[in-house]
């Protein structure tokens, strides 16, 4: 890995803006995936980044921005062999953070939502935080470490 001007080891990263449009998870999972290639993933850990990142920019879609397009903004680091994920939003947010992780917690239930979002993005993850983004809308961080060894 390159090392700055004072011998610090750098961290590469990409920060993406798209609007929150449906068709742009896809788009979402598409440069995630990507970006994970420099560290050689296997099948089942690229599908599960994909997996949380479809999950966070899903909950961005349907539940920061319900009556509007906004925009998300996702932040990708790597830092040795883990990928660093930030999903960001200036939406409606969440009041209570610790209530909305909780399993089949939703706040449309009429409309056949299961209420898992976090908990699936937890369950594929290493690590994940979700906190508020200032006055407005959320920031969604995950980590995932990269088991394979033969990183480019």
């Amino acid at each position: 890995m390159p090392k700055n001007k004072k011998g610090d080891y750098m961290k590469n990263q990409i920060e993406i803006k798209f609007k929150s449009l449906p068709e742009n998870e896809a788009f979402a999972r598409t440069c995630v995936s990507a970006f994970c290639l420099q560290l050689n993933p296997t099948l089942d850990e690229i599908g599960d980044i994909k997996t949380a990142v479809s999950e966070a920019v899903t909950n961005c879609v349907v539940h920061a921005y319900p009556n509007k397009v906004g925009e998300i903004t996702m932040l990708l680091s790597r830092e040795q062999d883990q990928i660093h994920i930030s999903i960001k939003d200036s939406g409606v947010g969440i009041e209570n953070i610790e209530e909305a992780l909780t399993p089949f917690y939703t706040t449309k239930p009429d409309e056949e939502r299961s209420g898992m979002g976090f908990t699936v993005m937890d369950s594929f993850m290493d690590s994940l935080v979700v906190k508020h983004n200032g006055a407005k809308g959320l920031i969604v961080e995950m980590t995932k470490r990269i088991e394979n060894k033969q990183a480019v």
